[in-house]
This record gives structure tokens, C-alpha cells and sequence, in this order.
């Protein structure tokens, strides 16, 4: 009796890649940038922890197509850092993967040439170059760990690492998350509940074994010792903004009573903005006032620029592009973003070194 087909049935074809430990040997870290990661986590930390009484800014494209013009945002951003350095601490935005709710572009890893060619491994060396072009200018990075396999050709050149609000609940993520050493931050979910990320936050901090992907890139039972430097990310939810003092003062308390320190990210973008680019001014402007009124719990913000305003949709003729525009989520332009966070170090520089953080444990 012949074999009856059950295994594989929808699988048209695997194509063998690079490891992670082939990919880093070819695109090694250098002494430059190894310094710009170590010292991104630990001044994240420090904010984190108090300790350094700064906020931290996650700034950049929604996601990066354009490897060239992320490198001239990236030069930008450096300079706006400097001059910002007293009051805030600037990391980029660099998105690789777009988690999609039906269909579309997933990012440069998975379709670097946005033609639908799914180039993956060149997509894990252009990134993981692109990554390291900007840590050599001595720019921090952050982006969202989406894919747990992707993740082990990237990792080491990244300061900051969201869970989306889509993967805030998979439990898969919150495993990943207990073994990154960037720090991590969960977004409340898609609806607007903020006990979802609550719970990714308490399940992150503590070991996990599961199956995972070492850097030879062979399958192993994987133990992590858990992410102590989780923390919470507003970005509205169900069609309702949650930035404002009310929802902050709501997310202390359930923090607090979960015994988790009261860190709060506020994305100004999302359902914050209403996808608005023009309304992510006005929410960091909202935020800078809650803290100048006293707010101790707000230590970062989130902020989707490019070097460009608006969005673009993706075509067949991919030279119809406008250089420095978003295929993604809209964005505001350089010059925004330049004068919003140069407002807001101004206004915060004598702030924040008075500043009480209360609420820790």
C-alpha cells in the first residue's frame, strides 16, 4: 500500500541560509561599535533604574527601506543627539520587520528589494551592515523582536528592543524576551489592555527553557536567565489615546501593584496620534508638561520620523519612490522632529535633574 502524503503539504520549498555565526564573522563587530551598544544598554538602564535622571527618545522611520537614507537620518540624528545630550537620550529607530495584521510589505529582512523576490538572507546582511554603519557613528539602536530566529543575527547591535502589540500576548516573544540583552519594552495590546503587557513584563523577568537557535544555527533547548529591564509602552488602543495624566496615573497603579517599577514609554505614535504625523507634536508636548507638573514615571517616548513627511505607498516601479518618505506608517519630517525634541530639552533641562522618581520598590 502506497504511502498516503501528510507531511508538508503546503510547503513549496526551504532554502538553506547562513547561520548567525557565519553572517557575524563576515560583518564582526568592531571595537567602535561594540562601545556604542554596551554604553546604549547601560545608559538605558541607568534611566530605567533613576539613576541617570535623563529621558530616553526611541527616534526613526516606522520602518527602513531605504538603507541610504537611513544612514543620512542616522548622521542627523547623531548631531541632534549631541546637542540634546543634557536632557534626553536619543536611540534609533530601526525597524527590519513589519508584523501585518492581513497582508503588505514585511520589511527589509524578509523583501529588501520590495518586489516580492524575499531575499532573506540578503536581508540579514544588509541589515545587520546598516546596523553597524550606525553604531560606528556612535548612535544607539532600537527595534521591534519580532522574529525569534532573526534575532540571533542582530541582537548584539541593538540597545533597545520592542514587543509589539501584536506579540505582547505570544508567549513565544515573552520567552525571546527573557533571554535579550537589550532592553525591552511590551506595548499594551491592540485593544487597549494594558494587563497583557502587565503580564508579558512578570513572565519576561523570570528564566524560560525552550526550543531556540544557536549561533551555529542548530536547534537547542535554550535557558534564559530573564530580562530584569522590562518595561511598559502606551500606544492607545481601540481607538482611544492613552498618554494622557489619567491613563498614566492608572498604569502607575497597576504597575505598582504588580510590583513592577513604574517605567512608562509613551508612543506618540500609533493610536496616540490617530496616525496623525502632525498630532505626535502634540502628544510629546502634553508629555513635557506632565513631567514639568511633576510626573515621575515617564522615562521614554517614542517618536516615528523620517527625513521626510507623510507616507508612500509601494509600486511596481520602485525609481516612483520620493527619497526619505515612509512606505510604511506616516511620519514627520526632519525638520519637526528636530525643533520638537530641541523644544522639549529645552524646556525639560532644568526639570529633570530635580526630579523625584517615586514608586520603586
Amino acid at each position: 500500500m502506497a504511502q498516503l502524503p501528510i507531511d508538508d503539504l503546503n510547503i513549496v520549498s526551504q532554502e538553506i541560509i547562513a547561520s548567525p555565526e557565519q553572517i557575524k564573522a563576515e560583518i564582526q563587530l568592531s571595537d567602535t561599535a561594540r562601545e556604542t551598544v554596551f554604553q546604549g544598554r547601560q545608559t538605558i538602564r541607568d534611566i530605567l533604574k533613576g539613576e541617570d535622571k535623563r529621558l530616553f527618545l526611541v527616534v526613526g522611520p516606522c520602518s527602513v527601506h531605504d538603507v541610504d537614507a537611513a544612514r543620512e537620518y542616522a548622521e542627523k540624528l547623531t548631531k541632534l543627539a549631541e546637542s540634546v545630550s543634557d536632557s534626553l537620550y536619543l536611540v534609533m529607530r530601526v525597524y527590519f520587520e513589519k508584523p501585518r495584521t492581513t497582508t503588505g510589505w514585511k520589511g527589509l529582512i524578509n523583501d529588501p528589494y520590495l518586489n516580492n523576490s524575499f531575499k532573506i538572507e540578503e536581508g540579514l546582511y544588509i541589515g545587520r551592515r546598516l546596523l553597524m554603519d550606525i553604531a560606528e557613528m556612535g548612535l544607539p539602536t532600537a527595534t521591534e523582536a519580532f522574529d525569534s530566529i532573526s534575532s540571533q543575527y542582530l541582537q548584539d547591535l541593538i540597545s533597545w528592543s520592542a514587543i509589539g502589540a501584536r506579540t505582547t500576548e505570544s508567549q513565544t516573544h515573552r520567552e525571546m524576551a527573557s533571554g535579550l540583552s537589550s532592553v525591552v519594552g511590551f506595548k499594551n495590546g491592540i485593544d487597549g489592555d494594558l494587563a497583557v503587557a502587565i503580564n508579558a513584563l512578570q513572565s519576561a523577568a523570570i528564566p524560560h527553557r525552550f526550543l531556540g537557535l544557536t549561533r551555529k544555527g542548530q536547534l537547542a533547548t535554550t535557558q534564559t536567565k530573564g530580562n530584569q529591564y522590562g518595561h511598559v509602552v502606551l500606544r492607545g488602543g481601540n481607538g482611544k489615546p492613552n498618554y494622557d495624566s489619567v491613563s498614566v496615573a492608572l498604569c502607575e497603579q497597576a504597575l505598582q501593584k504588580a510590583g513592577i517599577r513604574p517605567n512608562i514609554m509613551i508612543d506618540c505614535s500609533h493610536v496616540n496620534s490617530d496616525k496623525d504625523p502632525s498630532i505626535q507634536s502634540l502628544v510629546m508636548e502634553n508629555v513635557t508638561n506632565q513631567i514639568i507638573e511633576g510626573n515621575f514615571s515617564i522615562t521614554s517616548l517614542m517618536i516615528e520620523s523620517n527625513l521626510a513627511w507623510g507616507s508612500q505607498s509601494i509600486t511596481s516601479d520602485l525609481s516612483e519612490l520620493k527619497y526619505g518618505v515612509s512606505v510604511t506608517d506616516a511620519c514627520i519630517d526632519w525638520r519637526t522632529t528636530e525643533e520638537t525634541i530641541t523644544k522639549m530639552a529645552d524646556k525639560l533641562q532644568d526639570v529633570l535633574p530635580q526630579r523625584k522618581r517615586q514608586g520603586y520598590l
